[in-house]
């Protein structure tokens, strides 16, 4: 193998790789987007357990 070819293999590999890494970028990207939803989706759910859990003391107070 000559230099020419060592030279378009590490070519070869480099584009290889840097299309990996923007793919794996992007991929992080979109996991990044779920993540926030999912943490927006559960701040809402919280939220709501905490509503109906006064509503329940309440209502257990006012049995008594």
């Amino acid at each position: 193998m000559d230099i020419d070819e060592r030279l378009e293999r590490l070519t070869e590999r480099h584009e290889a790789l840097t299309q990996t890494v923007e793919l794996l970028t992007k991929d992080l990207s979109d996991m990044k987007v779920l993540v926030n939803d999912i943490a927006e989706g559960t701040a809402r759910l919280l939220h709501v357990a905490e509503i109906h859990e006064k509503r329940i003391s309440r209502l257990e107070d006012a049995k008594s």
